[in-house]
């Protein structure tokens, strides 16, 4: 299929590149301006290349996380949000809507072709070591992450690699790819440069500069568990997680959890998981992986507006536009908590505990509000979610890894092995018990095998026993970050039919796990900007768009399925209409 794609701005976009970048990417260079028959041969070319494309991701932040959840059912709009994002929420997204301008994707793609095609990348130093090779792979990681944005936000998208410099190849026709075709492409295109390291830019204001890479066995992930390619897709993250910082590191998932303050205890809590990805530095076993940075000043032109979006505050009058949905609510009251008492015995949070002390603690962990907080002789309703309080956008943590790496493994027709990611925290001696048993067929047991978590030393992967509470751990279950020791909780097993047997048992527990991912994901990621499209992802992968469709329209509660339904404007039992749409401008 050709379409043709209006870019204006997109020419101007890449001639100032440089000379419109934001107080966060202060420049002094004179190295502004490409022409065609221009290569990047010096070091400073491109560095200052390399840094103007992350201003051009500035524009992308936002939308990435308002996209992704404001037409999820995990939020809901209030009557003081603006028109833009009640038409995201609505699905009634318009040419004028500002979350809606695929010219700023291929912004960055167009930028990110400029320096692929013009760095000399067979440049070597007295060593024999490619200069720029390190720049060059986090330009490609750059490229792929805002294609598949675009792809998953427009379904069907002009692919372009070469940059566009004229007006006549700006008015150009070009082939457009779906999603699958996207992610193939760039599968393939940016796989040999898996293993290079973030370039050595150091700090970028107060910001380490390595927070702002997309490393690319993530992305590599994300590619092949859009593409469907669930093997490729774990091992992928598989590596991202092991690689980390560098050749055989550990990257555990981490014992950051919200809980019960002591045994028998249900008043007092402890908090230390929203801390994982309050914290942007640079260490070992960070929470945070990559962020695209934000403006320090609202007239800087890139300011994030999430802080105002989500938290009330002097700046929107103390008025918030996105609430939890009661859907959310529902969801985290509903699960059950499980606590280990001194002397090994199993007890459960009572079930009369009222509001955000029932079930999972993780929505008491980061959202808190104030009914008639008072504001200039006005009562209303305060809202604070503690996962904006930066100026950055968080793109990527290392728990979202983990839960990708259990989706593609699921998929994979491994549903034990993502199951024990949720329920308790893997390491080899819980590979050997409770996953390798399970593998049918010598293959299987060949691939899970690939699949290594050491626990050699407090570094390695050393998972809570349970048994013995003075024993160290660095890893827990992800449903245990908020809903205590999971993997002791007779409310929370691994799903099975003994009425079935082969292939149909295993494709009950696949479907099942694949549940318990998807609730997973809104307990741990609410308000981060990636819940439509994880439900986008599953309802394509099943061929089922009610599985999308069914929840939205529940967002305000089963009860109010109709209410939500009537103010959406589309039919979401149509996939087409899960898409942005821009009046034929990039081909849709």
């Amino acid at each position: 299929m050709k379409a043709k794609y209006i870019l204006s701005g997109v020419i101007a976009a890449v001639l100032m590149t440089l000379s419109s970048c934001s107080d966060f990417f202060q420049q002094e260079s004179d190295h502004v301006t490409f022409t065609d028959n221009m290569h990047l041969n010096d070091p400073a070319d491109t560095i200052y290349t390399l840094t103007g494309i992350m201003a051009k991701m500035q524009a992308l932040g936002d939308r990435t996380i308002l996209l992704g959840e404001a037409r999820g059912d995990l939020v809901d709009i209030t009557n003081v949000a603006s028109s833009d994002l009640r038409d995201i929420a609505q699905f009634n997204i318009g040419d004028g809507n500002k979350y809606n301008n695929p010219r700023d994707y291929y912004a960055v793609i167009n930028n990110c072709n400029l320096y692929i095609a013009k760095a000399d990348t067979a440049l070597k130093n007295n060593r024999n070591q490619n200069i720029f090779i390190r720049e060059y792979a986090a330009v490609k990681a750059y490229r792929a992450w805002t294609y598949l944005q675009l792809a998953i936000n427009y379904g069907r998208v002009p692919f372009v690699t070469e940059p566009i410099l004229t007006k006549e190849q700006n008015d150009a026709t070009y082939e457009t790819k779906d999603i699958k075709e996207v992610c193939n492409w760039l599968i393939n295109d940016i796989t040999p440069l898996a293993n290079e390291e973030y370039p050595g830019l150091g700090d970028i204001g107060v910001t380490n500069s390595r927070m702002l890479y997309f490393p690319i066995y993530v992305v590599l992930g994300d590619l092949n568990l859009w593409a469907g390619n669930y093997k490729e897709a774990a091992k992928a993250y598989y590596m991202g997680i092991t690689t980390a910082n560098g050749a055989n590191s550990f990257y555990p998932i981490g014992t950051n959890r919200v809980s019960w303050n002591g045994t028998g205890n249900w008043t007092n809590y402890v908090n230390s998981w929203s801390n994982g990805f309050q914290d942007e530095d640079f260490y070992p076993q960070r929470e945070l992986i990559t962020m695209i940075a934000g403006d320090s000043i609202p007239s800087d032109g890139n300011y994030s507006q999430l802080r105002n979006i989500f938290n009330s505050n002097e700046d929107n009058n103390y008025e918030v536009s996105l609430v939890p949905s009661e859907a959310l609510l529902n969801l985290s009251s509903s699960q059950v908590y499980c606590q280990i008492t001194s002397d090994g015995d199993t007890i459960y949070a009572p079930s009369n505990l009222s509001g955000l002390l029932a079930g999972d603690l993780r929505l008491y962990g980061t959202w808190s509000t104030l009914d008639n907080f008072s504001y200039k002789n006005r009562k209303i309703n305060y809202q604070y979610i503690s996962k904006y309080t930066s100026r950055n956008v968080h793109i990527y943590r290392r728990t979202m890894l983990y839960l990708h790496l259990a989706e593609a493994l699921n998929r994979a027709g491994y549903p034990h092995f993502a199951y024990q990611i949720l329920a308790s925290g893997v390491n080899d001696k819980i590979m050997e018990d409770k996953v390798l048993p399970y593998c049918t067929t010598a293959a299987d047991s060949a691939f899970v095998s690939e699949f290594a978590f050491p626990a050699t030393s407090f570094n390695g992967y050393l998972v809570a026993d349970l048994s013995n509470t003075t024993q160290p751990f660095n890893t827990i279950g992800i449903h245990s970050r908020g809903s205590g020791w999971s993997q002791a909780n007779k409310y929370y097993q691994m799903p099975d039919d003994t009425t079935l047997t082969g292939a149909a048992r295993v494709d009950y527990q696949i479907d099942q796990v694949e549940r318990m991912i998807v609730d997973e994901g809104a307990l741990e990621f609410a308000f981060e900007g990636t819940r439509y499209y994880d439900l986008m992802r599953v309802a394509l992968r099943r061929n089922d768009p009610a599985f999308l469709a069914n929840r939205i329209y529940a967002r305000r509660g089963e009860a109010h399925a109709a209410e939500v339904k009537s103010e959406i404007k589309k039919d979401l039992m149509n996939p087409n209409n899960w898409f942005l749409n821009w009046n034929g401008k990039i081909g849709l």
